[in-house]
């Protein structure tokens, strides 16, 4: 896959208000981007972009990421079936986050590699317990032993 070229940034007012995409990738490549199901709002996890995953995105509709733990382009779903498809692309007001708004489909229609719907399946139980207890808020979908095998 060749590196997209992004337009480069501009002035601050051009990035915060003007209509071209400009985004900011940090030092080390990566912009950061929130992942939502279309239709309920609901956040469906966080992962990095570089400027190659953002533009294979944006090619094939398919939400793809940068794996840190990798080093590798990762599209979502490749191994286990749960893919996102992106419906619409936000930018935040000076270009340095990226939000997807997805349809997510799949064996499981889940996001999260332990099994659950979103990434975000647990809560803080009660914000005043020096405990920090964590609180499960969603269902197990799938086992992901049984869907993550080793390779090799």
């Amino acid at each position: 896959m060749s590196q997209p070229t992004f337009p480069a940034r501009t002035t601050t007012a051009e990035i915060e208000l003007g209509q071209t995409l400009q985004p900011k990738f940090g030092a080390d490549g990566l912009i950061p981007c929130i992942t939502q199901e279309a239709t309920t709002g609901e956040v469906l996890m966080f992962a990095f972009m570089n400027a190659e995953s953002l533009g294979h995105t944006l090619r094939t509709r398919k939400a793809t990421y940068w794996s840190r733990s990798r080093s590798k382009l990762w599209v979502k779903g490749e191994e286990s079936g749960n893919v996102q498809v992106v419906q619409e692309l936000f930018t935040d007001c000076d270009q340095d986050v990226l939000l997807l708004k997805v349809t997510q489909s799949g064996p499981a229609n889940a996001s999260c590699h332990n099994g659950y719907k979103s990434c975000f399946y647990r809560k803080l139980a009660a914000l005043d317990d020096p405990a920090f207890p964590l609180a499960y808020t969603a269902p197990r979908l799938f086992d992901p032993a049984t869907v993550y095998k080793k390779k090799g």
